[in-house]
């Protein structure tokens, strides 16, 4: 259930909505996507109400969920260039072969998606997600499930859309995906905002340490924890040493 939600995300930059599992992350991007009605409140898209202008918003956006919807038994260029057909792109090949090029998938566009790494099918997920320019990226958990090597060609994917004036809404539970991605970071916690900032002013609600004179600064995950308190229910399922 969400309550106390209220946040804004800026044009060209990437948002991050951090939150342990249950906290309310998936079901925030599937009210802002039109796949689920919210019982109160309101929220535009794009300059596009998410109740009334349904289609508007759907016209602005992609999605790409928590696991590769990719077709395994089709090449990576099939798959492009069947959602390229699906959604009516004129010269569905060349927009699949410059995507291709785009996310480093060239030499790997003739093979089945099936052989593909976590990492080359998320990547090829996003590129899916692309076809048509939507202005606006939902990313639910993009790196779920993904090796190290993987998750960092994730990070890179997802920069390179910024840097091409994309904007991008990111979930995720991991601490340091925010910290590397993130322009600015919502806290939600049991279906509230409880706290949002750039990484700076986040780590600023905390104060400095210093242990044998060496200063410590607050981590990324120091302010999680002690805004949103840490229990068996609640803790994140990835802790990092700072």
């Amino acid at each position: 259930m969400l309550r106390g939600v209220d946040l804004e995300v800026p044009r060209g930059s990437v948002f991050a909505l951090l939150g342990s599992n249950g906290a309310g992350k998936t079901t925030l991007v599937h009210i802002l996507s039109t796949l689920l009605k919210a019982d109160a409140g309101s929220a535009t898209v794009n300059g596009f109400d998410v109740a009334t202008d349904a289609e508007r918003v759907r016209e602005s956006i992609s999605l790409t969920g928590q696991f590769a919807a990719v077709d395994e038994a089709l090449t990576g260029r099939e798959n492009l260039v069947l959602v390229a057909r699906l959604r009516h792109v004129k010269d569905p090949g060349a927009v699949a072969d410059e995507l291709l090029s785009r996310f480093s998938l060239t030499e790997a566009g003739g093979r089945r998606a099936g052989t593909y790494s976590g990492g080359m099918r998320r990547r090829l997920d996003i590129a899916m997600s692309l076809i048509g320019d939507p202005p606006i990226v939902f990313l639910d958990e993009p790196t779920t499930g993904l090796d190290p090597q993987a998750r960092i060609e994730v990070w890179d994917t997802v920069r390179q859309l910024v840097r091409g004036g994309t904007t991008v809404l990111l979930t995720t539970q991991y601490l340091d995906e925010a910290e590397q991605l993130a322009d600015r970071i919502a806290i939600l916690h049991r279906g509230t905002v409880i706290q949002q900032g750039t990484l700076a002013e986040l780590k600023s609600l905390l104060p400095q340490a210093r242990v044998e004179y060496v200063e410590k600064q607050p981590s990324l995950e120091d302010v999680f924890l002690a805004l949103v308190g840490e229990t068996d229910d609640d803790a994140p399922t990835e802790r990092k040493q700072s």
